[in-house]
């Protein structure tokens, strides 16, 4: 499987903006690449803790950069949970609590 690619360098290719909400957050993720693709990602304060990240914006990029390694962006889900993210790809949790 070929790995996605973009001309963007990392820092510029995924931009957070996080707001509270309820008990949680919610991002909004956009991906810079030969598209672009704007994401709403819903984090619960137990999905912060189980992933093992304070500052949400951090764990959105990292989650981000987990899927990127693993699909073009325009196959990411446009509006999901963070949990969401294990049920396709069960090495998630594993991978955010060691980085």
């Amino acid at each position: 499987m070929d790995k996605p690619s973009s001309s963007f360098p990392s820092a510029d290719r995924v931009v957070v903006s996080v707001r509270a909400s309820g008990d949680g957050h919610v991002a909004e993720v956009t991906v810079k690449d030969r598209e672009t693709t704007t994401h709403r990602v819903r984090v619960s304060r137990a999905e912060r803790e189980r992933y093992g990240e304070e500052d949400v914006a951090d764990l959105m990029k990292r989650s981000f950069e987990f899927l990127l390694a693993r699909e073009p962006n325009t196959s990411i889900l446009r509006e999901f949970d963070l949990s969401t993210i294990e049920r396709y790809f069960p090495e998630y949790a594993r991978e955010m609590r060691r980085s």
